[in-house]
């Protein structure tokens, strides 16, 4: 597999930082941005790398040559104007034969490219994206997707023969609701993150005559009605490093170690969190967005999470949906709501998994279907070993935060260990900072 890296940009915004180098040869803790995407590269094994490059690109090419350094093989393509984010990949279609990985020149980041790979070949997709939830989604593009699943897919008979992981059909991209159309209903925190993979029949059709094309816009937001387009939603370290503010604190998560700590080729840690009563405010059952509101001190725990190197996945049961009290679409509204308000206060969670079963019967309205005591319904452990399963994840060194003892016992069943709500810690907040402080 080959990777083409769009390496021309100016870097405008950063002028404060380095105003006489191009954007991918700002230093981040003493060395260009560009070179630790070559070397995340190279170690997944892609080492044929094309760089398209622009303003000042002889720096570029001076500092790297043909790659041989770095034990991998650099070519370039020089443009003479502008050609946008896809223009160039019309001269280059004679070298593109097979699926490539495509990035921005501007992303610091750590990612296991074959793991992605897989994903892309297994989805069949023309186009794959990287994408990940964000601190500030109120003005990002955010990434359609239909998340809801059927009932029969968390039967009793479905549970045993497959994972809670959603199918592939799950990450097909349905749309692109951009950052300044109007948001008339609750949306997951979903964006792309720059990274992509690409079959070479998106560059079947005849070059624009103008040349210029932007990727999102002109190349593959066409593809998205036939289908052909998919999310890849990762865990791992991808962020851009274009304004004075984010290029401060990648240089100091660098620092720190988080992007390669947050690679999927590593064991990951993570913090569990329980929903109700634990991030939100306890009101019963929910069954409606309306009714959650996040618990005081709630986001900025997330917060703190995200900052830590620590994963934040939520894990929780909800037995309204086989009490026939809230649909699966209804939950889903709930959880983009939960996303949409930790977002407002610059917080994510890397993943939600939930379960819809429970074992009494006797609801009106109840989902027969779904009633039958599953490995997934806390105090089992189901959710957690999944998650361990799609992230990585050393269970041993990880925690579950929650407010029962069905939280507790989950946990300790899993193998974390627990700060329970009530026993352990006053809020959730308290909890997180007594986690971290130890760790």
């Amino acid at each position: 597999m080959k990777a083409v890296i769009m390496a021309g940009g100016k870097g405008t915004r950063l002028r404060e930082i380095a105003s006489d180098i191009p954007k991918p040869m700002v230093p981040v803790c003493g060395k260009p941005v560009l070179a630790y995407q070559l070397e995340a590269l190279k170690e997944s094994g892609i080492t044929d790398v094309i760089l398209v490059v622009g303003y000042l690109g002889d720096v570029i090419r001076e500092h790297f040559g043909d790659g041989s350094a770095l034990g991998i093989h650099i070519t370039y393509y020089t443009e003479d104007r502008p050609l946008g984010t896809a223009g160039a990949l019309y001269r280059l279609k004679d070298s593109l034969r097979e699926d490539f990985v495509l990035l921005m020149g501007d992303l610091l980041l750590s990612v296991d490219f074959q793991r992605m790979a897989g994903f892309h070949a297994r989805c069949g997709a023309k186009v794959t994206l990287f994408v990940h939830p964000n601190a500030h989604p109120a003005d990002s593009d955010l990434i359609l997707l239909d998340r809801v699943r059927d009932v029969d897919d968390y039967t009793e008979e479905a549970m045993a023969q497959k994972a809670l992981a959603p199918e592939l059909k799950s990450f097909q991209v349905k749309g692109v609701l951009g950052k300044k159309e109007e948001r008339k209903d609750w949306v997951h925190n979903l964006v792309n993150a720059g990274i992509y993979m690409l079959s070479p029949s998106v560059l079947d059709g005849p070059e624009p005559p103008e040349g210029k094309l932007d990727l999102d816009r002109d190349l593959i937001r066409p593809l998205i009605p036939e289908g052909g387009v998919y999310a890849y939603h990762s865990t791992e370290y991808v962020k851009d490093m274009g304004t004075p503010e984010r290029y401060r604190s990648v240089e100091e998560e660098l620092a720190a170690g988080i992007p390669q700590m947050r690679n999927l080729k590593q064991p990951q840690r993570c913090i569990f969190l329980d929903r109700d009563g634990t991030l939100n405010e306890p009101a019963g059952f929910i069954s409606r967005p309306e009714a959650l509101e996040l618990c005081p001190g709630a986001a900025e725990a997330v917060r703190l999470i995200n900052a830590s190197g620590y994963l934040a996945v939520l894990v929780s049961n909800q037995p309204v949906v086989a009490r026939g009290e809230c649909s699966l679409a209804e939950l889903d509204k709930i959880h983009a709501k939960l996303e949409t308000l930790l977002g407002a206060e610059g917080a994510y969670l890397d993943d939600i998994l939930f379960c819809p079963h429970h074992p009494h019967k006797g609801y009106e309205g109840e989902v027969a279907a779904l009633k039958f005591e599953c490995p997934c319904r806390k105090p089992a452990p189901g959710m957690l070993l999944e998650a361990a399963r799609m992230y990585h994840i050393e269970l041993p060194s990880s925690w579950m935060v929650g407010d029962s003892p069905a939280d507790a016992e989950c946990g300790k069943r899993a193998g974390c260990s627990c700060r329970i709500i009530g026993e352990d810690a006053g809020d959730v907040l308290e909890a997180v900072r007594w986690i971290l402080k130890k760790n």
